[in-house]
C-alpha cells in the first residue's frame, strides 16, 4: 500500500495528572518487521502535546505494524512530578497495526502511575 495519499499517522499526549497537552515529550515511531523494529523518527511534541506533521503520510505510509516509544519519565520529571527512581513508567511501548490506507491516530493519557490509548480520530 505504499504510495496512497490517504493513509496517515498521527499521534498526540496529555498529561491526565495536570489536565493539559504534554509539551517537550519525545517520541520514537517504529516499523516491525518478523519481530525486528527499526526506528524511522524520532519527533517531540509541541505546545499542544502533538507532532507538527504526521508521523506517516504520503509516500511514507504502508500497511504494517508499528510501535510508538513514548519518553514518559522524561516528560514527568521536567514537569515537575516526584518520581521514584527508578520510576514507574520510563518509556511507553504501543505496538500496533495499520491495515489499510487511512487515517491512524494514536493518542496516549499518561501519569506517573498509568496511562492509556486508543485509536482516535
Amino acid at each position: 500500500m505504499a504510495g496512497n495519499d490517504g493513509g496517515r499517522l498521527t499521534t498526540h499526549v496529555l498529561d491526565t495528572a495536570l489536565g493539559k497537552p504534554a509539551s517537550g515529550l519525545k517520541i520514537d515511531l517504529f516499523k516491525v518487521v518478523a519481530g525486528d523494529a527499526t526506528l524511522l523518527k524520532s519527533v517531540i511534541t509541541n505546545e499542544d502535546g502533538r507532532c507538527d506533521a504526521p508521523l506517516l503520510q504520503g509516500d511514507e505510509f504502508s500497511a504494517g505494524e508499528y510501535e510508538l516509544h513514548f519518553h514518559a519519565g522524561d516528560y514527568l520529571r521536567r514537569s515537575g512530578a516526584d518520581l521514584p527512581s527508578p520510576a514507574f513508567l520510563e518509556v511507553v511501548p504501543i505496538r500496533f497495526g495499520m491495515a489499510e490506507a487511512s487515517h491512524y491516530h494514536v493518542p496516549l493519557l499518561v501519569s506517573a502511575y498509568g496511562y492509556s490509548t486508543y485509536r482516535g480520530s
